[in-house]
Formats: structure tokens, sequence, C-alpha cells
């Protein structure tokens, strides 16, 4: 590597420091604004050589590493957790160059922790499922909203107040006239909300039938083509886990135990992942409930013994095996752009 360089990213500005390992002369500053235009000019007045970046794996990452492909420049995407780990246990100043120079030289002595850099059409549509999940939570979110205005007026409970019931909807005039207007706007949002979501569903729905790595996963009961878009979206490139157990743990579903001497606390999950992917997950691993499902009798078990929840949580671990091993079978094929 002739240069070595770490970036510290911020909103309003780019922490850089270089080290030229040829002549061992270092380059410090920022560049501002953060943002892709300024970073490109910084990019062209670099000198025509091998220029390796390390930058964490935080809010803008993606521009700079879009940058760095673009101008032939090799980007190494951090973990910011490992990275962390890494200062040591001693408390230290903490500023932006010091940040910068601590992953030049985790960069220059080969311990940088790097993450997989995903495609640019799988980060389309990462983009794609995180937006459908925000609006799904910010629907339910107006849905609770409804149901405590309503509760602390003693109103019954109106199980089908959000299916247009007429009758529902009838005994909401005897409200307050605030409590009419709260009601009246939640329900305009929430038909907002869910004319978004059938647009973005139908999308999602369609690229998952179309991309074969979608498609393999729809092999899995519980699968469907919107779920499989979200796990394909999440797991990513799954030859990158050495094993299926690694690929569990990437998930966040795998199960942590502290044990020393007699002491052992009880196992929680780790939770160190995409959210998305668990959630999905679980989704799936809830269709085992069902008699129909290969997994019934596991889940049975396992819910007689620790209950429903936790029985669902295990076989979401199955699928999540069972989806990197399809993923891997296909190679190349798996991430396949879909036109």
């Amino acid at each position: 590597m002739a240069i070595v360089g770490g970036l510290d990213l911020h909103r309003k500005q780019v922490t850089f420091d270089l080290v030229d390992t040829v002549t061992g002369v270092c380059h410090r500053g920022r560049i501002a604004p953060a943002d892709r235009e300024s970073f490109r000019e910084w990019l062209a007045g670099m000198d025509r050589q091998r220029v390796d970046l390390a930058v964490e794996g935080c809010t803008g990452w993606r521009f700079v590493v879009e940058e760095c492909q673009t101008a032939g420049v090799r980007a190494h995407l951090a973990e910011p957790a490992e990275v962390a780990g890494l200062k040591g246990r001693r408390q230290h100043a903490k500023t932006d160059r010091l940040d910068a120079r601590h992953l030049r030289e985790l960069l220059e002595a080969g311990k940088l922790p790097e993450c997989w850099i995903p495609p640019g059409h799988l980060l389309e549509v990462r983009a794609k499922v995180r937006l459908y999940k925000d609006l799904l939570e910010e629907r339910c979110g107006w849905q609770q909203r409804v149901h405590a205005t309503l509760f602390h007026l003693g109103v019954p409970a109106q199980t089908r107040l959000f299916d247009c019931d007429p009758g529902g909807l009838a005994r909401l005039e005897a409200l307050s006239p605030a409590t009419r207007q709260t009601t009246a706007v939640a329900l305009r949002m929430i038909d907002a909300l869910d004319r978004e979501l059938s647009a973005l569903r139908a999308e999602l729905v369609a690229f998952g039938r179309r991309q074969p790595g979608c498609r393999e996963l729809q092999h899995e009961y519980g699968i469907g083509a919107l779920t499989a878009v979200v796990i394909w979206s999440e797991f990513g490139d799954a030859r990158r886990f050495r094993n299926s157990r690694n690929a569990v743990r990437h998930t966040g579903l795998d199960i942590s135990v502290y044990s020393s001497d007699g002491k052992r606390s009880r196992g929680h999950l780790t939770r160190q992942g995409p959210p998305l992917l668990r959630w999905a997950l679980y989704e799936a691993g809830r269709c085992a409930a069902r008699q129909t499902s290969p997994d019934h009798a596991y889940y049975e078990q396992v819910a007689r013994r620790v209950g429903k929840q936790r029985a669902a949580l295990s076989v979401a671990r199955k699928l999540a095996r069972r989806c990197h091993h399809r993923l891997r079978a296909l190679g190349e094929d798996a991430l396949a752009p879909v036109e």
C-alpha cells in the first residue's frame, strides 16, 4: 500500500489521517462540507497511486465508499463496535483526529475488523425494505394512539375500528369534539399510510418473485415473497459466513450466556445484528404453529417446555441456518440483480 488513511465521518465534516508508507509523510485535515461533491474533489487531488482508506460503517459511509470505488481507491468498511473495542479499556482523549488515526493504524497493521460492502442494487432494495418497515411501525403507532385515546375516555374496545365498521364509527359520534378530531386525523393518516404500504409492498413482492435468491428462500415454509426480500436484503452474501452458526450469530438470534465457576446467568438473545432480519425470521418462525408446517412437532415440543414465543425463536434460528445454506449453494446467482 502506497497511501493508507483513516476517515472519521460527521454530518458537517470528514476528518482524514493519511500516511505515505514509502516516504513516511503524514497528511491530516478536514473535508468540509461532508457531501459527495466535496469528497470527490478531495479524492481527485490525490496522486495516482494505490490508496487504501478505512471508514467506519456508520451513517454516511455509502457515498464515501461509492466515490472511492469510482475513483479507483480501495475502501475498507470497518465494524464500529469492534473498532471501539480495539482502543482498549484505558480512557484516552477522544477527538476526531485520534479516531481517524486509529482507523489508519489498524488498516496499516492489517488488524482492521472489516464489514462486507453490499453491491449497489442490494442497497437500493434494502432501503425500500426499511422504508416499508418504518411505514408499518408508523401505522401501528397511529392505531395505538387511537385505542389509547378511546380507552382514556372509557369507550368500549373497538376491535374492528380500523376495518371501517359502521357500528364502531357511529359510536364515536358521542365523543367530545377534540376526541373526534383526533380520531379522524388518525384514520386519515392510517389511510394515507395504507396507500403507500400497498404500493411499496406490491413492488417488493414483484421483486421477490423474480430475484433468484428470493425465489430460493421461498421454498422454506413460512417465507413468502415479501419476507424473502427482507431476509435476502439484510442477509447479504452468505458466502462470507464460515458456517451456519456464524450466520445465526449475524442475525442476533443466538443465545448469550455468562457462566463463571458456580454462577450462571439466564441466557438471552444477543440482538447484535439487523433488526429487520430478526423480525422477518421471527414472523416466519411463528408459522410453525400451523399443523401443516414441517417444524410443527419441534415447535410444539419447545412450546410446551419454554413457551410459544421462544419456540418461534427456535424455529427462526433453524430457518436462518437453512437460508444460509440455500443462498450459499446458489453462489453468484444469489445476489444477481433483476432487470
